[in-house]
């Protein structure tokens, strides 16, 4: 990784987002950081939030391309783009059980968020992608989207869209490297971290297998460090450990 590096966090309002923007400033202090999140006023120390240049968006495709022109025409180019986008449930819905239970708009809106808007955003940072250089995109996915994994069956549409977000991502990262060859792209299972998003779950998580977000940070952090070049896409957990498709 270059000597300075920028980092790009997108959906940097989530537990793990923060925890992974403080870890990025303590590891990397010279590094610059970008962090993109619905609300551009987030809740870290002033020291903390003037290391990082927040900038809110909607998550629509024209907030998108109107960040990444900005960025392109002030010749900013990313090597670290971490997306952490992402939904289980919220206070409308928990996570199916049986087929009986799947809604359309349920399924639409996993969808949008978990697959949708990480490739969109893709699409339009793909521009900013330096062309030789080393650059690692990772994507939050998980292993419930693991088609090979299921054998407890239910949560359809989480499973669904997470199993989608990790063929969008392997077909782009296909293209990326066509013409940026030092890229690279990393599909993350954090395991079952101490968040909004696990808290109806926890119950009978173990307590050493339910994770807080620095440490989960850490994680990826190292993972990072010492990712191969091949495969393109890696699908790995918390413990660098594979998991398959």
């Amino acid at each position: 990784m270059a000597a300075s590096s920028i980092n790009l966090v997108i959906g940097a309002n989530s537990t793990i987002a923060k925890a992974l923007i403080e870890k990025l400033q303590c590891n990397f202090p010279d590094d610059p950081v970008v962090a993109i999140s619905r609300s551009a006023s987030i809740d870290f120390s002033e020291s903390e939030s003037q290391r990082v240049d927040w900038i809110g968006s909607d998550y629509s495709e024209q907030s998108m391309l109107a960040i990444s022109t900005h960025m392109q025409a002030q010749k900013i180019y990313f090597n670290r783009i971490f997306i952490c986008n992402g939904i289980l449930h919220d206070e409308e819905f928990l996570p199916e059980k049986r087929l009986n239970d799947i809604d359309k708009q349920v399924l639409h809106k996993l969808f949008e968020v978990n697959a949708f808007q990480p490739v969109l955003w893709l699409k339009h940072l793909v521009r900013l992608l330096p062309r030789e250089q080393e650059c690692v995109v990772t994507v939050f996915s998980a292993r419930v989207g693991s088609i090979d994994d299921n054998e407890r069956g239910g949560w359809y549409s989480y499973r669904a869209s997470k199993a989608a977000l990790n063929m969008l991502f392997k077909t782009a990262a296909i293209e990326c490297r066509r013409f940026a060859k030092n890229i690279k792209f990393l599909a993350f299972h954090p395991g079952t971290t101490d968040t909004p998003l696990s808290a109806p779950f926890q119950k009978g998580v173990p307590e050493a297998r339910l994770f807080h977000p620095d440490f989960v940070a850490d994680q990826l952090l190292k993972l990072l460090r010492d990712l191969p070049e091949e495969p393109i896409l890696n699908f790995l957990d918390w413990q660098g450990e594979v998991i398959s498709w």
